[in-house]
């Protein structure tokens, strides 16, 4: 399945193991097969990346049947199903609650080092004042939470200062811990639109903790079943695991799962594809599907890479998906007017082999999760 690509335009059509794996791959994803719920959607993935948190948000809603506004997954945030923490690779990810604890039990510790604990060095940053950190802010994190700019004022006031970066790792440490994830969403800025988290206690906002007898085999079959068919090079990469680790989680959950080819699972129950599902879909930027493997090659071809991402700047645009291969990005206009309007615009690779009434259903249904209801 890892046979050389070919662009979609060529005489020669592409290998049918590719295929196969990209439309595993969007059944997976719950891209043809859509869940119920954003709650089952974020149970079925796990995690999805979102430092981008409107786009994190976008990936849940577009994994979910019917129309899905952003105030409805901002609800799941508000009741405490899903949270937002730095559980892998030092990158914020969206994970249902309940399953944070056991995660962070994994990976929390290898993220701090050895670069994590260098940078706090520089910066300072030791179990005692991290200890005195927590304290500062925790009268505040039982009463509802505080954002991150409440935070790094009363850091100030109490003589700890959060500049250079200082604050953000901070927070960053504290959550790696266990000690604080990002709860509720905070108030809308003027745009309408809410791009902001609350900190909260761990130990008091999440009201359940999962507890799997075997956390590394969970890991990878959770895997696996949202992002299948992958193996064990893929998980190193997602997990941020070392790839001797990612092997010996692979190994411990293959019974738990269905073995395609040498190495490459996906999981023992898939979900049911649906007859309505588009074929042509928009994912914002970090997308699950394109981010999560080793080779992304066989979504994307070569000479494209580069369009996508990530670049210089560490960005991974947001994508235009067609029978499971890119085929192009998006972004919101520039114009202020058309940004009110809130649809997209796609800008697609050459040879346009794409329905241009699909493109634009596929925009539309972005600009309708952006409508408040």
């Amino acid at each position: 399945m890892r046979s050389a690509d070919t662009h979609a335009g060529a005489e020669q059509p592409e290998p049918r193991s590719r295929v196969a794996l990209r439309r595993e791959r969007l059944r997976s994803h719950r891209l043809t097969a859509p869940a119920a719920t954003v709650l089952e959607a974020a149970q079925h993935m796990l995690a999805v990346q979102s430092q981008d948190f409107t786009a994190g948000r976008w990936a849940l809603a577009v994994r979910t049947r019917g129309r899905v506004t952003l105030s409805a997954v901002d609800r799941a945030f508000d009741d405490g199903d899903l949270v937002r923490a730095w559980t892998m690779r030092g990158t914020l990810h969206t994970i249902p609650a309940r399953d944070l604890t056991w995660l962070l039990s994994i990976t929390g510790a290898r993220q701090s080092a050895p670069q994590g604990a260098s940078r706090d060095r520089a910066l300072g940053i030791d179990d005692e004042v991290l200890a005195a950190a927590l304290r500062v802010i925790r009268p505040v994190l039982l009463d509802g939470g505080c954002t991150r700019a409440e935070a790094f004022a009363r850091w100030t006031a109490a003589g700890i200062d959060p500049r250079e970066q200082r604050g953000v790792h901070l927070l960053g440490a504290l959550a790696m811990r266990g000690e604080i994830c990002q709860g509720p969403v905070a108030e809308a800025t003027s745009s309408g639109i809410r791009r902001e988290q609350r900190f909260v206690l761990v130990d008091r906002w999440i009201r359940e903790h999962a507890r799997p007898s075997d956390p590394l085999a969970e890991f990878f079959v959770r895997y696996v079943e949202g992002h299948g068919p992958a193996g064990a090079s893929d998980f190193a990469w997602w997990s941020g695991l070392p790839l001797g680790t990612a092997r010996e989680a692979a190994a411990r959950a293959a019974p738990r799962l269905a073995e395609i080819d040498e190495g490459l699972f996906v999981g023992a129950i898939r979900p049911r594809r649906s007859p309505a599902a588009p074929s042509v879909v928009a994912l914002g930027a970090f997308d699950e599907y394109y981010i999560s493997y080793a080779d992304r090659t066989d979504v994307c071809s070569p000479e494209h890479l580069a369009a996508v991402g990530p670049g210089k700047n560490g960005m991974v645009r947001a994508v235009v998906v067609a029978e499971g291969r890119v085929v192009g990005v998006w972004r919101m206009p520039s114009t202020p007017g058309a940004r009110r309007a809130g649809v997209p615009v796609a800008e697609l690779f050459p040879p346009v082999t794409v329905a241009s009434d699909e493109v634009s259903a596929a925009m539309r249904r972005y600009a309708d999760f952006l409508e408040r209801g």
